[in-house]
Protein backbone atom coordinates (compact mmCIF):
# COMPACT_ATOMS: atom_id res chain seq x y z
CA UNK A 1 0.00 0.00 0.00
CA UNK A 2 2.67 2.35 -0.73
CA UNK A 3 2.11 6.21 -0.82
CA UNK A 4 -1.43 5.29 0.97
CA UNK A 5 -1.53 6.26 4.85
CA UNK A 6 -4.41 3.85 5.48
CA UNK A 7 -6.23 0.89 4.20
CA UNK A 8 -9.17 3.33 3.79
CA UNK A 9 -7.35 5.49 1.22
CA UNK A 10 -5.86 2.51 -0.17
CA UNK A 11 -9.99 0.84 -0.63
CA UNK A 12 -11.17 4.09 -1.80
CA UNK A 13 -8.45 4.20 -4.66
CA UNK A 14 -9.05 0.98 -6.01
CA UNK A 15 -12.86 1.98 -6.09
CA UNK A 16 -11.95 5.18 -8.34
CA UNK A 17 -12.42 4.53 -11.89
CA UNK A 18 -9.35 2.73 -13.21
CA UNK A 19 -7.89 2.03 -9.72
CA UNK A 20 -8.68 -1.59 -9.42
CA UNK A 21 -7.39 -2.63 -12.86
CA UNK A 22 -4.23 -0.47 -12.44
CA UNK A 23 -3.76 -2.05 -8.92
CA UNK A 24 -4.76 -5.83 -9.54
CA UNK A 25 -2.14 -6.83 -11.56
CA UNK A 26 0.50 -5.38 -8.80
CA UNK A 27 -1.81 -7.42 -5.93
CA UNK A 28 -1.46 -10.59 -8.51
CA UNK A 29 2.07 -10.79 -8.17
CA UNK A 30 2.70 -9.82 -4.47
CA UNK A 31 -0.36 -12.64 -3.53
CA UNK A 32 0.16 -15.87 -5.79
CA UNK A 33 2.00 -19.06 -4.82
CA UNK A 34 5.23 -19.39 -7.35
CA UNK A 35 6.53 -22.54 -6.03
CA UNK A 36 8.15 -24.27 -8.65
CA UNK A 37 11.29 -26.49 -9.15
CA UNK A 38 12.99 -27.85 -12.24
CA UNK A 39 11.98 -31.30 -12.84
CA UNK A 40 9.19 -31.21 -9.96
CA UNK A 41 7.71 -34.17 -9.76
CA UNK A 42 9.90 -35.94 -12.32
CA UNK A 43 7.87 -39.22 -13.12
CA UNK A 44 5.05 -37.16 -15.51
CA UNK A 45 8.78 -35.84 -17.16
CA UNK A 46 9.60 -39.58 -17.51
CA UNK A 47 6.39 -40.61 -19.03
CA UNK A 48 6.49 -37.45 -21.27
CA UNK A 49 9.48 -38.52 -22.91
CA UNK A 50 9.04 -42.56 -23.04
CA UNK A 51 5.30 -42.81 -23.55
CA UNK A 52 3.22 -39.59 -24.54
CA UNK A 53 6.27 -38.12 -27.11
CA UNK A 54 7.41 -41.43 -28.86
CA UNK A 55 4.30 -42.04 -30.91
CA UNK A 56 4.05 -38.66 -32.15
CA UNK A 57 7.72 -38.97 -34.23
CA UNK A 58 5.72 -39.71 -37.23
CA UNK A 59 3.54 -37.23 -37.10
CA UNK A 60 5.61 -34.76 -38.92
CA UNK A 61 4.00 -31.76 -37.54
CA UNK A 62 5.06 -29.22 -34.57
CA UNK A 63 4.35 -30.89 -31.44
CA UNK A 64 2.54 -28.29 -29.00
CA UNK A 65 3.03 -28.02 -25.28
CA UNK A 66 1.44 -25.69 -22.98
CA UNK A 67 2.88 -24.97 -19.27
CA UNK A 68 -0.65 -23.55 -17.69
CA UNK A 69 0.72 -22.61 -14.72
CA UNK A 70 4.14 -21.89 -15.56
CA UNK A 71 5.39 -19.24 -12.55
CA UNK A 72 9.06 -18.57 -13.31
CA UNK A 73 9.39 -20.94 -16.41
CA UNK A 74 10.95 -23.75 -14.72
CA UNK A 75 8.22 -26.24 -15.57
CA UNK A 76 8.69 -25.04 -19.54
CA UNK A 77 12.25 -25.17 -19.74
CA UNK A 78 12.03 -28.73 -17.86
CA UNK A 79 9.73 -29.73 -20.90
CA UNK A 80 12.22 -27.92 -23.63
CA UNK A 81 15.10 -29.71 -21.98
CA UNK A 82 13.48 -33.45 -22.26
CA UNK A 83 12.07 -32.33 -26.05
CA UNK A 84 15.73 -30.84 -26.69
CA UNK A 85 17.01 -34.27 -25.55
CA UNK A 86 14.43 -36.40 -27.98
CA UNK A 87 15.61 -34.20 -30.83
CA UNK A 88 19.23 -35.38 -30.06
CA UNK A 89 17.73 -38.66 -31.19
CA UNK A 90 14.72 -38.38 -33.74
CA UNK A 91 16.21 -35.71 -36.34
CA UNK A 92 13.45 -33.54 -37.54
CA UNK A 93 11.28 -33.65 -34.55
CA UNK A 94 9.66 -29.81 -33.88
CA UNK A 95 7.87 -28.65 -31.14
CA UNK A 96 6.58 -25.78 -29.59
CA UNK A 97 6.05 -24.68 -25.75
CA UNK A 98 3.94 -22.38 -24.46
CA UNK A 99 4.02 -20.72 -20.47
CA UNK A 100 1.17 -19.03 -18.74
CA UNK A 101 0.71 -17.77 -15.63
CA UNK A 102 -1.38 -14.83 -14.24
CA UNK A 103 1.76 -12.68 -12.68
CA UNK A 104 2.96 -10.62 -15.35
CA UNK A 105 6.27 -10.65 -12.83
CA UNK A 106 7.10 -14.52 -13.43
CA UNK A 107 5.78 -14.50 -17.42
CA UNK A 108 9.10 -11.86 -17.30
CA UNK A 109 11.35 -13.58 -15.22
CA UNK A 110 10.68 -16.65 -17.45
CA UNK A 111 11.42 -14.91 -20.69
CA UNK A 112 14.59 -13.68 -18.84
CA UNK A 113 15.50 -17.07 -18.20
CA UNK A 114 18.15 -16.56 -15.25
CA UNK A 115 18.02 -18.55 -11.94
CA UNK A 116 19.76 -19.31 -8.76
CA UNK A 117 22.28 -21.82 -9.49
CA UNK A 118 21.07 -24.06 -6.28
CA UNK A 119 17.65 -24.16 -8.49
CA UNK A 120 19.36 -25.68 -11.35
CA UNK A 121 20.71 -28.42 -8.77
CA UNK A 122 17.88 -31.37 -9.78
CA UNK A 123 18.44 -30.62 -13.52
CA UNK A 124 20.29 -33.84 -14.34
CA UNK A 125 24.68 -32.78 -14.90
CA UNK A 126 24.62 -33.95 -18.02
CA UNK A 127 21.85 -31.62 -19.02
CA UNK A 128 23.50 -28.61 -17.24
CA UNK A 129 26.41 -28.89 -19.53
CA UNK A 130 24.51 -29.09 -22.32
CA UNK A 131 21.35 -26.49 -21.37
CA UNK A 132 22.78 -23.89 -18.41
CA UNK A 133 24.73 -21.27 -18.86
CA UNK A 134 27.07 -20.42 -15.97
CA UNK A 135 28.32 -17.33 -15.52
CA UNK A 136 28.17 -16.43 -19.07
CA UNK A 137 26.89 -12.64 -19.89
CA UNK A 138 25.11 -12.62 -16.68
CA UNK A 139 27.71 -10.86 -14.29
CA UNK A 140 26.62 -12.81 -10.82
CA UNK A 141 28.33 -15.74 -9.86
CA UNK A 142 25.27 -17.32 -7.85
CA UNK A 143 22.93 -17.24 -11.16
CA UNK A 144 22.79 -19.35 -14.27
CA UNK A 145 20.83 -19.31 -17.40
CA UNK A 146 19.03 -21.50 -19.71
CA UNK A 147 20.83 -21.61 -23.53
CA UNK A 148 19.38 -19.39 -25.73
CA UNK A 149 18.56 -22.44 -28.37
CA UNK A 150 15.72 -23.32 -25.45
CA UNK A 151 14.29 -19.83 -24.59
CA UNK A 152 14.10 -19.50 -28.61
CA UNK A 153 11.39 -23.00 -28.01
CA UNK A 154 9.70 -21.38 -25.17
CA UNK A 155 7.23 -18.11 -25.56
CA UNK A 156 5.34 -16.84 -22.47
CA UNK A 157 2.40 -15.00 -21.70
CA UNK A 158 0.36 -13.70 -19.28
CA UNK A 159 -3.08 -15.35 -18.86
CA UNK A 160 -5.57 -16.38 -15.81
CA UNK A 161 -6.65 -19.90 -15.57
CA UNK A 162 -10.39 -18.47 -14.23
CA UNK A 163 -11.02 -16.74 -17.09
CA UNK A 164 -13.93 -17.85 -19.31
CA UNK A 165 -11.77 -18.55 -22.35
CA UNK A 166 -7.99 -19.47 -22.71
CA UNK A 167 -6.10 -17.15 -26.21
CA UNK A 168 -4.55 -20.45 -26.89
CA UNK A 169 -4.69 -22.86 -29.87
CA UNK A 170 -7.19 -26.04 -29.26
CA UNK A 171 -4.50 -28.45 -30.52
CA UNK A 172 -1.92 -28.84 -28.33
CA UNK A 173 -0.82 -32.19 -27.38
CA UNK A 174 0.05 -31.88 -24.28
CA UNK A 175 -1.17 -29.53 -21.09
CA UNK A 176 0.51 -29.32 -17.73
CA UNK A 177 -1.49 -27.72 -14.58
CA UNK A 178 0.05 -29.03 -11.86
CA UNK A 179 0.05 -27.78 -7.92
CA UNK A 180 -2.19 -24.94 -9.22
CA UNK A 181 -5.66 -26.56 -8.97
CA UNK A 182 -5.33 -27.39 -4.96
CA UNK A 183 -5.93 -23.92 -4.23
CA UNK A 184 -8.96 -23.86 -5.97
CA UNK A 185 -12.71 -24.99 -4.81
CA UNK A 186 -13.53 -28.13 -6.01
CA UNK A 187 -16.25 -26.43 -8.58
CA UNK A 188 -13.87 -24.11 -10.30
CA UNK A 189 -11.40 -26.98 -10.57
CA UNK A 190 -12.99 -29.06 -12.23
CA UNK A 191 -14.08 -25.79 -14.63
CA UNK A 192 -10.48 -24.90 -15.40
CA UNK A 193 -10.12 -28.86 -16.16
CA UNK A 194 -12.74 -28.58 -18.78
CA UNK A 195 -11.52 -25.64 -20.54
CA UNK A 196 -8.40 -27.19 -20.66
CA UNK A 197 -9.93 -30.11 -22.30
CA UNK A 198 -11.26 -28.35 -24.60
CA UNK A 199 -7.50 -27.31 -25.97
CA UNK A 200 -6.18 -30.66 -26.73
CA UNK A 201 -6.11 -32.50 -29.58
CA UNK A 202 -7.94 -35.83 -30.03
CA UNK A 203 -5.35 -38.24 -28.01
CA UNK A 204 -3.24 -35.29 -26.51
CA UNK A 205 -2.80 -35.04 -22.48
CA UNK A 206 -3.14 -33.35 -19.45
CA UNK A 207 -1.03 -33.67 -16.51
CA UNK A 208 -1.93 -32.60 -13.19
CA UNK A 209 0.13 -32.93 -10.19
CA UNK A 210 0.03 -36.14 -7.72
CA UNK A 211 -2.09 -34.71 -5.12
CA UNK A 212 -4.57 -33.46 -7.89
CA UNK A 213 -5.36 -36.78 -10.07
CA UNK A 214 -8.72 -36.99 -8.37
CA UNK A 215 -9.92 -33.93 -9.56
CA UNK A 216 -9.42 -35.80 -13.50
CA UNK A 217 -10.87 -38.93 -12.27
CA UNK A 218 -13.91 -37.29 -10.66
CA UNK A 219 -15.13 -35.69 -13.65
CA UNK A 220 -14.55 -39.32 -15.68
CA UNK A 221 -11.25 -38.72 -17.99
CA UNK A 222 -9.00 -41.47 -18.96
CA UNK A 223 -6.18 -42.02 -16.58
CA UNK A 224 -3.04 -43.07 -18.07
CA UNK A 225 -0.74 -42.77 -15.10
CA UNK A 226 -0.11 -40.87 -12.01
CA UNK A 227 -1.22 -37.43 -12.49
CA UNK A 228 -1.78 -38.04 -16.69
CA UNK A 229 -4.74 -37.77 -18.28
CA UNK A 230 -5.78 -38.88 -22.18
CA UNK A 231 -8.52 -37.71 -24.09
CA UNK A 232 -10.21 -39.95 -26.42
CA UNK A 233 -8.57 -40.24 -29.81
CA UNK A 234 -11.57 -40.49 -32.02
Amino acid sequence: MAGFRTVGEYCDYLFEEGGLKDEFQHVVDVATTNKTDFFRESSHFDFLSGKIIPPLFSSQRTIKLWSAASSNGAEAYTIAMVMAELARSYTGLRYAILGTDISSAMIESARKAIYPRAMLDPVPSALQQRYVMFDEGIGDSGRARIVPELRRKCGFQAMNLMDDSYPVDRDVDVIFVRNVLIYFEPEVQDAVVRRLWGHLRPGGHLILGHSESMIGTRIGLSQAASGVFRKDPR
